[in-house]
């Protein structure tokens, strides 16, 4: 089974489990933490893979690591050890926190801009956009990017919105080009 789909597997059941105890909101916050802390501390990633280390040992260091985190987060974390699927954790975060988004009518944005976006033009893009493709919000990740000249690009899933200076300037190249041809 490849790991995109066994990550899917594995948030479509915290999902499910979020879903039945209305928790989904906490685990999506416990499950940021474990992300955070994976890709901060790559040598986790080592220790809990190490053939040397039996499993009580990590079971233990998790236990000791996430305490305060709700049990079907530890135990996920420790499912993922015991059949030596730990490295799919951040995909599995994303797809979780995927499936809690489209459960809430919410959308992730990605939006580029010459300068950064204040919080006012943001929210204001975040409903213009919502109200746009039919969601209830946008999140949006604002970057930075200098090569646009102006306007803004725009990317919700796999459509992408370019209202950019340098894309128009393009288009109206390729279309002198064409029209001298």
């Amino acid at each position: 089974m490849s790991k995109s789909i066994a990550a899917r597997r594995y948030a479509e059941a915290l999902f499910q489990l979020g879903d039945d105890k209305n928790t989904l909101e906490q685990l999506s916050k416990e499950l940021q933490v474990v992300q955070e802390v994976f890709r901060e501390n790559e040598q986790i990633y080592t220790f809990l893979k190490h053939p040397r280390v039996n499993h009580e040992q990590k079971k233990q260091f998790l236990d000791e690591a996430f305490q305060g985190l709700q049990a079907d987060v530890i135990n996920t974390v420790k499912l993922l050890v015991e059949r030596h699927r730990i490295e799919i954790t951040p995909t599995i975060v994303d797809h979780f926190n995927q499936m809690v988004n489209d459960a809430k009518g919410i959308a992730d944005a990605t939006v580029y801009s010459v300068r950064k976006l204040s919080d006012s033009e943001q929210q204001a893009l975040s409903v213009k956009l919502a109200s746009r493709i039919g969601k209830k919000g946008i999140n949006i990740d604002n970057i930075v990017d200098p090569s646009l000249l102006g306007g803004l690009k725009i990317r919700i899933g796999n459509t992408i919105f370019d209202g950019s200076v340098s894309s128009k300037l393009s288009r109206i190249e390729r279309n002198i080009v064409s029209a001298n041809k």
